[in-house]
């Protein structure tokens, strides 16, 4: 086991060390100056001061150096904990502005995953098992799982937002309210939380209800099930084993769709304009903000990598035949 992990460790560096480059390379080969913004919202005339003030930030920034030694230099102070100045809300460090968006996140993202994957996996068992559930389930799954993330977040927002006028449509709290601990701030931060996940919840719903309807169907007409039904085990049992074995490639596919999630996630926060990691992309790539727009995809990148080798890790204490493999080749 320890080598199997020792392995799962060297792929996640190398995946990390070649995400974080390409990460510091987009921002750099896109279109538009940050230097040139900074001054543009400066609003000064006069051309000496212009040409002062550009030599200034951009020795600040060290874009004046070579490509090569801005890579070495980006690396050395990424290991030192230094994401740089953002250049849109100068001079902030990139990573305070991050750390401020990073609750709304995780506070959005994580409860929509976990309860999307639970409630997705239980309602595909059980639509595998009656006929009428399962006419209802399958093509309502489908239609949730084929509906684009921003399309149902607009959706929620017109119906539920504007026309019905029960929750909010913009930002993630009260415009007039200021971050407490008190029961209006709480409850503020509720009612705008509610139409992402809901958005989040929905689309990711349908994908797993499909899957393990799908898979349960094939677990039940297997050999060990008819096997077991000749025994004369209760179809309680049969069933409860169906649902363990079906599980393992769910757990599997929760890995291979966080990335899709987390870019569902922060399109919904763009739509709804929730202060999470998705609005400062959008306010990044408004203001060529290449520091604050590398050190987000990094957070991201890290985070999905960090939520991937837990998934790793909780797969090989669910499956037992893993387990035993790994322990057949330690030997």
């Amino acid at each position: 086991m320890r080598h199997y992990f020792g392995r799962k460790l060297l792929i996640y560096g190398l995946t990390f060390f070649v995400a974080v480059t390409v990460n510091w390379m987009i921002p750099r080969f896109m279109p538009g100056d940050p230097v040139a913004s900074m001054l543009a919202r400066a609003r000064v005339s006069q051309p000496e001061a212009l040409e002062a003030m550009r030599a200034y930030y951009t020795n600040l920034f060290g874009l004046d150096e070579p490509l090569w030694r801005q890579y070495l230099n980006f690396w050395a102070a990424l290991l030192q904990g230094d994401f740089g100045i953002s250049v849109w809300v100068f001079p902030t460090p990139v990573a305070t502005v991050i750390l401020g968006a990073v609750p709304y996140t995780l506070g959005l993202m994580i409860p929509a995953v976990l309860l999307s994957w639970v409630v997705g996996n239980r309602l595909g068992a059980f639509a595998a098992r009656r006929k009428l559930l399962d006419n209802t389930v399958l093509p309502v799954g489908y239609l949730l799982t084929a509906t684009p993330y921003m399309w149902i977040a607009v959706i929620l927002a017109w119906g539920l937002g504007v026309v019905a006028g029960i929750f909010p449509v913009a930002g993630g709290y009260g415009f007039s309210l200021r971050p407490t601990w008190s029961l209006e701030f709480i409850g503020s931060l509720l009612l705008h939380w509610a139409l992402p996940f809901a958005s989040l919840f929905l689309v990711a719903l349908g994908g797993w209800a499909i899957g393990m309807r799908n898979m349960i169907i094939y677990e039940l007409e297997s050999d060990y099930s008819n096997y077991l039904a000749a025994l004369g085990a209760p179809q309680r049992l049969i069933r409860r084993y169906a649902f363990r074995n079906a599980v393992l490639p769910q757990i599997t596919g929760l890995a291979l769709q966080l990335g899709v999630l987390v870019a569902g996630a922060l399109v919904t926060e763009i739509v709804f304009s929730y202060p999470g990691l998705g609005s400062l992309i959008l306010k990044a790539i408004q203001n060529q903000d290449f520091f604050l727009l590398q050190g987000t995809f990094l957070f991201i990148v890290l985070g999905v990598l960090i939520a991937n080798f837990i998934i790793d890790i909780v797969y090989v204490v669910v499956d037992p035949r893993t387990r035993a493999g790994m322990a057949g080749a330690a030997a």
